[in-house]
Order: structure tokens, then sequence, then C-alpha cells
């Protein structure tokens, strides 16, 4: 390992080299246009001693370095430059337990696979706080050569910054790193600023004053988020985010915004383009009701909007009424909370119908009567369905109503009666007093995991509606669905596993109709879980990745007949 130390004058450039296996530092003196004191740290990994796995501090030329899952190699499988290398495993991670002062440019890191391992990913990560939090680095690497290949990123940071290098893809083949490299960041040009996402990117016409979240890289202290050719009230939280408040008076028409970033010269420039849309003010404000009768929050499951103490209620605590365009998807404690505080925040009511409700349709004595609401939710119910229930259910359907039905893969009995949701549906479907198979489809006892961009390429709101475009969608452990058109010719697929044909097999879901009313089917509850709930519920964020936040919201849409 060796520590380099570059110092620039303007006049003189002295250079005292040592070849890697030295401890020795090197020292290079070279003119700079600023007349600054520029650092440079390389670590080679040639000093220090670590021949297991376990986890333990180390310390090398440049500091101490943790090791998590990692170890120093000196074998004839370790590719290396020098003598040794860092070799990871698992989820093994090489971490700075120092910061560096003069802030970072330019990082660099040589990885190879480890002997004839299979290839494996990793990620660079950095900390401005002496490793409070981390922030990622760049994009994702892969090493997939027995050869050290140099992988670059850039992070234009001043002030005190340490690395982190966590191997992700948590398999067992190992990689080895060498030569890291931080180029000191001197900040005396701005870097051009990139954006990434902002949030919220959408509020409705009226809507009052909130705070903007711009996350991107490259921000600096200085820099602006411009509404348009509007410069907005702009604070600084780190070199990947910036906050920014919008007025009222910037949300009074409906339309869209172009969102960017400007960074001051020298240097600096401006981002590319995000867009804000503000959709038109709500005048059909649409009722959904989220069913929890049927053992909904049942095992391991949590497919409510709300609870308290593990019980749901019919009205979501906080209020709804004080949701705005920032409020975050635990606002309220329920795996499926996100998808109700979204249509809030649309302006539209959400309600639950808690075990202790009734599933009716005309009967005006019960205050949750299925005919006053516009769109009823079933996620992976657990119970069967009574012969009344049904019979409520498709009235509500045939005069009007949405109904959108959500099922797993089989053998996803959760409260152990004998019924998953596939057999729930089935049974739904024809064992009713009303209409053998109303909808047109079937699921299938299954269980399929993948990600799919099978997407129905006519024109349809569900997928190309005010939401956004449906382009992928990935099922964990989810069943498919199977049309019959015999049954109802107004059935039709939506999504397919990936390389099927889109016809009446292999549909991860789909839409039909039944009288006046309209009936909307995924076979899979993972794109709807937004990984919130109860405690001591294991849970994982779907709602947020992909296209599953516009197909759900498209599809509730398209259930209210908005669409």
């Amino acid at each position: 390992m060796k520590l380099i130390y570059k110092v620039s004058t303007l006049l003189l450039c002295f250079t005292l080299a040592c070849n890697k296996s030295n401890v020795e530092p090197e020292l290079s003196l070279k003119a700079n246009s600023a007349n600054q004191l520029v650092t440079t740290l390389i670590e080679g990994f040639e000093v220090g001693t670590k021949t297991a796995y376990t986890t333990a501090d180390v310390t090398l030329s440049t500091g101490v370095w943790n090791f998590n899952d990692a170890l120093i190699g000196n074998s004839t499988s370790d590719h290396k430059v020098g003598a040794q290398s860092a070799r990871a495993r698992n989820s093994g991670k090489l971490t700075m337990k120092f910061d560096k002062t003069t802030g970072a440019g330019i990082v660099t890191v040589q990885h190879a696979k480890y002997g004839t391992d299979a290839s494996g990913t990793w990620q660079l990560w950095y900390s401005t706080n002496s490793g409070v939090s981390y922030v990622q680095a760049g994009a994702n690497v892969t090493t997939s050569s027995t050869s050290l290949q140099t992988a670059s990123f850039t992070i234009n940071i001043t002030g005190d910054v340490r690395i982190e290098i966590r191997k992700t893809d948590a398999g067992t083949n190992r990689i080895n790193f060498d030569q890291i490299t931080i180029n000191d960041f001197s900040g005396a040009n701005n870097p051009i600023p990139s954006l990434t996402s902002i949030t919220p990117n959408s509020a409705t016409a009226g809507a009052t004053a909130f705070t903007l979240t711009v996350n991107g890289n490259s921000f600096v202290s200085g820099s602006i988020v411009k509404w348009a050719n509007i410069d907005l009230v702009t604070t600084y939280v780190s070199a990947t985010q910036l906050t920014a408040s919008v007025s009222a008076a910037l949300l009074s028409g409906a339309g869209s915004a172009s969102i960017t970033v400007f960074n001051s010269s020298p240097g600096g420039g401006t981002s590319s383009a995000a867009s804000f849309t503000i959709n038109p003010a709500i005048s059909n404000v649409k009722k959904f009701l989220f069913d929890a009768k049927h053992a909904e929050t049942a095992g391991n499951a949590d497919w409510v909007i709300d609870q308290d103490n593990n019980t749901p209620q019919r009205i979501p605590t906080p209020l709804q009424s004080n949701i705005n365009a920032n409020t975050a998807g635990t606002y309220w404690t329920g795996a499926i909370s996100s998808w109700g505080i979204a249509l809030a925040k649309l302006g539209h009511t959400v309600e639950t119908l808690p075990s202790t409700g009734t599933i009716t349709y005309g009967n005006l004595t019960n205050a949750q009567d299925l005919s006053k609401y516009n769109v009823f939710i079933i996620d992976e119910p657990n119970t069967v369905f009574t012969a009344a229930e049904k019979t409520a259910i498709l009235q509500f359907v045939q005069n009007g109503g949405g109904l959108c039905m959500i099922s797993d893969h089989t053998a996803s009995d959760r409260n152990n009666d004998g019924w998953d949701s596939p057999q729930i549906w089935n049974d739904f479907f024809t064992n009713n007093t009303i209409q053998n198979n109303p909808f047109g489809f079937s699921v299938n006892y299954t269980n399929i995991s993948g990600t799919t961009s099978n997407v129905f390429t006519g024109n349809h709101p569900v997928i190309n509606g005010t939401a956004g475009a449906v382009t992928q969608v990935q099922f964990n452990n989810g069943a498919t669905i199977t049309l019959s058109p015999t049954a109802n010719p107004n059935a039709k697929g939506l999504v397919w596993r990936s390389g099927f044909t889109q016809n009446n097999t292999n549909l991860m879901s789909a839409i039909s109709t039944f009288g006046n009313g309209r009936a909307f089917i995924i076979s899979d509850s993972s794109p709807i879980d937004d990984g919130t709930g109860a405690a001591g519920n294991i849970l994982y964020n779907g709602w947020s990745v992909y296209s599953h936040t516009k197909l759900m919201m498209n599809a509730s849409l398209w259930l209210a007949q908005l669409q």
C-alpha cells in the first residue's frame, strides 16, 4: 500500500517516487491555477494483515479501515497490483474509519473476480458526517473479469469525506479490490448538477404551499432549484439532495412545470429537467372502501391502509384532511397506506371496512353499505366470502361500482383455515347466485416470480392513464390469471409474464366489466406493498418501484369511472 500526496505550486515540480511495496509517501509538486494544496489518497493494501473474514478494524497506511466479511489476500488467486489486495465475499464491506479532510473529486477503484469465482456486484458509498450516514456514489458496478478493471466515480465533495465499498450480490463469490484512489476536490469550479427525481412530482390545482425535495448529484451550497424560470428558495441538504419552497401561487391552475437545478459559475450549469404535474382540481370526489373484514392482516400480512393497535378502524387516523403533497406513506400504519394516501392527495375519500363491518348492497341502515361507495378494494382475502357478501358485491358492480381484486400465490393461506386467496377468488367467481364467472377470468394455483415488460400495447387508461404509462411490473411469489372470453367477452388482459404471447393465459393482471360496473384484478400483492406496517410484520416496498404506482392508481381511477 502507499499513500500519495500531491502538493501544487505555480513554479515547482518535485517527485519522490516509490514502488507499490514501499510504504514511504510519494510527494509531487505541480503547478495549479488556484495555487491550492491538492491531496490524493491511494490505498493499495500493501500494509496490514487480516487473514480471516470476521469483522475487524485494520490499520493500513492511509489509516484505520473496517473489514466486514472481508480480508487482505495475498494468494495466487487474489488479483492485485503488488503483493496484496482486499477480498470481500457475501455482503462484505470495506469502510474508512477516518475522514479525508480535503474532500473528494474523482474516486477510482480497481476490482476483479477472485480466482475463477462467479461475477459479483458492488457499490461505492460516501459519508460527509464521519460515517453517521452514507450516500451512494454513481451506479452499481458488476465485476465480471479476472483481471483488474477500474471503476470511476465523480463525488465532488469539499471538506470531510470517507468512503465505503459494499458488495451487494450477497453471494459466496468473492471480489478483489485494490488501488482505491480518492482525488481531491478543490471546489474551484462548481460541477454541472444532475437531477434524478423530485418528490412529490404532482399536486392538485389550488393546493397549499409545500416543500419540494430534489434528488440528484453534484449539488453545492449555492445550488438553486428553478420552477420553469423562477428561482425557488432553496435549502442545501447534501451533495445529492436539495429542498425548495413551492408557493400556492405556483399551483393555481392545472398544467406542468419544468424543474431544474442550477449551479453558478465558475463552472456550474443547469441540470436536465424533471416535470412536475399540476392536476385539475377535483370536482367529482369519489369514495374508496378498503376491505379489512376478510383476515387481511392474518399472519405476516398487513393489507390495510391503517390500523390502530393492530385493529383497522373505519376512519384512518390521523385525519386524511391533513394530507398534503408532502405526506409520506408512514402517515398511516398499513402496508398499503401509500395507496390510500395517494388517493387522498387527489382529493378522494378513503375508508376501511373493519372486521366488525358488514358487506351489503342497498341496505341503507348499514353506514358502510356498498351503495355509498364508488370503488371496493379487496387485497388478498384470507376468509371465504359468504353467499350474502358475494351477492352484495356483484350487485354493487352491476349497478356501476368498481371492484379491485388482489390475489396471491397458491399456498398463501395465512390464517390456516384451508383457504388461500386464489381459492377464495375462484369460489367467488363460480359459487354465487348472480352469475357464473361474471368477469370472465379465474386465478391459477401457481407461484411465480419475475419482472415483465410484456404489457398490453393498445391504448387503455389503466396502462396509459393520468397516473402515467405502465411499462414494467414485478411479481414476487404471485399467481397467474386465465381469461374466459366465452364467459365475458369484455375480459381483457393488461400484463403478461415475460416471454409469453399476449393471449388468454399467463396473465398477471386483467380487467373486465359486469353490468354498469368495472373490475380489475392483479394476482400478486407485492406490487401494492409499500414496505411499512404494524411492528413485527416483514414487508417489502413494491409500491414505489417499476410501474406499480402508475398501474394501481390508473386502475383506481378507471374503476371510479374517472378515466
